[in-house]
């Protein structure tokens, strides 16, 4: 049980590395963007491609943010001109890339799943409790708590932070005031997009890269954003380890439900709290 428990913290944590940005780009910049699986697997199949040394691991989550930062370049200026139509019309051109990307991926490194092995010295197990845990995996749930201290206090108590709740809540004032407001849904998408692509690398180890991932990840991030609000830094946090807990315990106690028990507990809070455990009725609509 102690290492069901510890397992839904790693895949917690990497869920909020991958979801935080899909929520920060949905509920603050109002893109719906379903190629955010395509990324990750993007992430993942460079991390395996480069997997095996300290060197290559580095290299790997180099290029994957370097790379997130171009794709989410380049999605920002794609979704600019669907902005104020719906979010059907943005989610039929991002899962259109989504589509292109995968299939590229596929006949890039083929149709068989590629393992990526944790870089030397963090592929052994050690002690906690008395039970064997591996220790890449703590290594995750140490960075994704790290990682989210560093993204909640970004958005919330910087400069930075607050150009970006601004542009949220009146896009119009803050152009007035000379801002482009391009540059920040830019700027925010790129983030998102790079974080994408590093989950990928650091889940590589964990769920290898295979096609078809990226549209299990991607439900999953879905699942974690709507659980947590939109928008909300604490509820992807608390969304991904909800998730990672109900999804690691559910296949320990309840292999053939497993799936079962994550989507009723998405219809739970849907049915309780439609805006989600943190997001706010106004985004919610």
């Amino acid at each position: 049980m102690l290492v069901s428990v510890l397992n839904g913290f790693a895949i917690g944590f990497l869920l909020f590395i991958l979801a935080v940005g899909l929520s920060l780009v949905f509920g603050m910049m109002d893109v719906l963007n379903l190629a955010h699986g395509a990324l990750f697997l993007g992430g993942a199949y460079l991390g395996a491609t480069l997997a095996g040394s300290w060197g290559g691991f580095l290299a790997a989550l180099g290029f994957a943010a370097i790379g997130g930062l171009l794709a989410g370049g380049v999605l920002s200026l794609m979704t600019e001109p669907l902005r104020k139509r719906s979010h059907l019309d943005q989610a039929l051109l991002t899962l259109g890339v989504s589509l292109i990307v995968a299939e590229l991926l596929i006949i890039r490194f083929g149709d068989d799943p590629l393992s990526a092995p944790p870089p030397p010295g963090l592929d052994g197990s050690v002690s906690v409790l008395g039970a064997v845990y591996p220790t890449y995996r703590l290594l995750i749930i140490v960075i994704g708590a790290v990682l989210a201290l560093a993204v909640y206090l970004v958005v919330e108590r910087t400069r930075v932070g607050a150009l970006v709740r601004a542009t949220v809540a009146d896009r119009e004032m803050v152009a007035t005031l000379g801002i482009d407001n391009r540059l920040v849904k830019v700027a925010v998408f790129g983030v998102g997009s790079l974080l994408a692509t590093v989950a990928g690398v650091l889940g590589g180890p964990i769920y290898g890269a295979r096609p078809g991932l990226d549209a299990t990840v991607l439900i999953l991030a879905l699942v974690v954003v709507v659980i947590g609000g939109l928008g909300s830094v604490r509820g992807a946090l608390v969304g991904a380890l909800v998730i990672g807990q109900i999804d690691t315990l559910g296949r320990f106690l309840l292999q053939d439900l497993a799936s079962f028990v994550l989507f009723g507990a998405l219809a739970v809070v849907l049915v309780l709290r439609p805006q989600g455990l943190f997001g706010t009725p106004a985004v919610a609509r």
